[in-house]
């Protein structure tokens, strides 16, 4: 029984705010780069599909019927 008694639990250590401004900067930072990557994919695809259809290479056909429209990518 002498065991039991010396188990030792975690002291709470008081926060650490550089710790945390660094850790909210460093996600923050993370976070905005994945987003913008995100947009500049989007940005990208849209480009490419206007200059396919500049070219002719695709055309648009919208198919309007009473509850949905229809949008149609032809290649």
């Amino acid at each position: 029984m002498g065991a039991a008694q010396k188990i030792s639990h975690a002291t709470y250590k008081d926060p650490n705010v550089i710790k945390e401004i660094f850790y909210g900067i460093t996600l923050g930072l993370c976070t905005g780069g994945l987003w913008k990557m995100h947009h500049w994919n989007n940005q990208k695809r849209t480009k490419e599909s206007y200059d396919l259809l500049q070219k002719g290479d695709i055309t648009v056909v919208v198919e309007d019927d009473k509850k949905y429209s229809r949008i149609y990518v032809i290649m």
